[in-house]
């Protein structure tokens, strides 16, 4: 595999992260009552936005192109969330449900990252703060048990 294709590789694996926390997050949204949850949900919305938006530009200039999360993929997260919210939607579960989701996250870029030591610094940067969003995302949700 050449030096291109893994970057590519690497930022997309990045950019698939960070869009499953924000389709994850738009799905959960509507079926949450708590305002504290709400609060919280909307928040991390808007900072994976921002940073998908960095991500983006970043691929552009180096003309990578995102893949996005395939319908399948989406129906999948959306299904699991109605039909998990239906059982229980209370905060508690709600916030249980995203930490799970969030680890999953942390695990994966974690082993991104130790797998792809001679990435170049601004991908391993990327993927450093999406790691570091999400342990901290993992830590306030865990307050909202």
């Amino acid at each position: 595999m050449d030096e291109k294709s893994s970057e590519e590789e690497i930022l997309n694996v990045i950019y698939k992260n960070a869009h499953i926390g924000l389709q994850s997050i738009s799905d959960i949204l509507p079926e949450t009552e708590d305002e504290d949850m709400k609060r919280e949900l909307t928040e991390e919305y808007e900072v994976y936005e921002e940073f998908i938006g960095r991500l983006r530009a970043y691929m552009r200039e180096k003309k990578v192109e995102p893949k996005e999360i395939g319908p399948f993929k989406k129906a999948m997260i959306f299904t699991g969330v109605k039909v998990d919210t239906l059982r229980d939607d209370s905060r508690s579960h709600v916030a249980e449900m995203m930490i799970k989701g969030t680890v999953m996250g942390i695990t994966e870029i974690g082993a991104l990252l130790s797998a792809n030591i001679g990435a170049p610094i601004e991908v391993k940067n990327f993927a450093e703060e999406l790691k570091t969003l999400e342990e901290k995302y993992e830590k306030r949700l865990k307050r909202l048990l």
